[in-house]
């Protein structure tokens, strides 16, 4: 089990990465915000934008991430499930 802690800058972690079709997705750890991209440079951009420019705070995984926006998305479980492959900053 992977236990991921909260940046200190009080910022919701951001996880980025492909999900099972190939395009790439930005998913907020509540499942506040998230959104669908054609490229890792506009899914960085925009958890960037909506995190409050916090490139601490962004996660890409290694393992398919789907996009899933209602609130209880992200839940400590599925945290602990994804396994994080490097922190974009």
């Amino acid at each position: 089990m992977i236990i991921i802690e909260p940046p200190s800058c009080g910022s919701s972690l951001v996880f980025i990465g492909k999900n099972s079709r190939g395009q790439w997705v930005a998913q907020q750890q509540n499942g506040l915000f998230g959104g669908l991209f054609v490229s890792r440079a506009n899914a960085v951009r925009y958890a960037l934008f909506e995190n409050g420019h916090h490139p601490e705070a962004i996660i890409e995984t290694a393992s398919p991430i789907e996009l899933d926006m209602s609130a209880s998305s992200f839940t400590g479980t599925d945290i602990a499930d994804m396994q994080p492959q490097r922190r974009v900053a």
